[in-house]
């Protein structure tokens, strides 16, 4: 027997409705999130560049290299969340701060840990 046409209608609405939610959560969750991560990975390269130039520069300059480019960047770091040390030949370079990023109803909180761990070359 063949099902009559409604029960047909109707039928899949729900789970397209549910998968079309799916899917805008989704594209915002990736629009928001995404530029975020591409800034962290350009604040992480720079820090890698300030420590191979390390010789060169003071802690506290490379510090003060480190806070502006994050300042450029739109990252909250802030004096407290970056230090730079130096110990037997090798520079160390952490940042460690953390990024809210709001939603409708939730504020999701990325923790980021940068640490550069270099040698210092005496040119």
């Amino acid at each position: 027997m063949m099902p009559s046409l409604q029960t047909r209608n109707g039928q899949g609405k729900i789970g397209c409705v549910l998968w079309l939610l799916v899917l805008v959560v989704f594209f915002t969750a990736c629009w928001k999130i995404i530029p975020v991560k591409i800034k962290t990975a350009e604040l992480y390269d720079f820090m890698e560049e300030q420590a191979q130039r390390a010789t060169r520069s003071s802690s506290e300059a490379v510090k003060k290299n480190v806070l502006a480019r994050a300042k450029d960047l739109d990252l909250p770091v802030g004096p407290k969340d970056v230090t730079v040390q130096r110990r037997g030949g090798r520079v160390i370079i952490t940042a460690r701060y953390s990024i809210p990023i709001e939603f409708p109803g939730y504020t999701y909180v990325i923790e980021i840990d940068h640490v550069i761990n270099r040698p210092v070359f005496a040119i």
